[in-house]
């Protein structure tokens, strides 16, 4: 459930596009609903995680430049920009001698060190990747083909990869551990 109340805001940017085919009302429902369900985390958690602060910025700055400016790019970037942060993060904090997966996932998996380095380092491809994906789709096809890309192809892409992953992870769970 929390999962999908994470996702609400890119659900509530999709759904107001499809309704209404304007970019700019799309995002500022994104914007309001962000706003909303940051407010929400605060109360019921006391706090945002890192992602959850940066994805808000990134909304609410790119999102305001899209409204303001009326240009629809601005809103298109925010994915990249995301998902560019996250893998820096991800190989700058594994280069500082800190694995971020591995303390994130470490307690439910045991992996040795090589499959955590190799683990990191094709997250960090993959998002890099998406990212520029993300911008291929946004400068060569369609706003709308945009916006569908942004809610099925990417998700779906992300699915995809953890799916992956998750069957790379498979080869070093024990069968005494399942």
């Amino acid at each position: 459930m929390k999962a999908v109340f994470e996702f609400l805001v890119v659900i509530l940017f999709f759904a107001t596009y499809a309704l209404t085919k304007n970019i700019i009302l799309a995002t500022e429902v994104a914007i309001a609903a962000g706003l909303i369900q940051a407010a929400w985390c605060l109360i019921k958690y006391r706090r945002l995680q890192t992602m959850q602060w940066v994805s808000l910025l990134l909304v609410v700055i790119l999102g305001g430049a899209t409204i303001i400016l009326k240009n629809p790019h601005f809103i298109m970037w925010k994915p990249t920009i995301l998902f560019w942060v996250m893998a820096i993060g991800l190989l700058i904090s594994h280069l500082c001698g800190k694995n971020v997966l591995k303390s994130t996932i470490g307690k439910e998996i045991s992996l040795p060190a090589p499959a955590w380095r190799k683990l990191t380092y094709a997250w960090v491809i993959f998002l890099l990747t998406l990212g520029t994906l993300n911008l291929w789709v946004a400068y060569c096809f369609t706003e709308a083909q945009w916006v569908n890309f942004k809610l099925f192809g990417s998700t779906t892409i992300l699915v995809l990869f953890t799916i992956g992953q998750t069957v790379y992870i498979s080869r070093y769970i024990k069968k005494d551990e399942l």
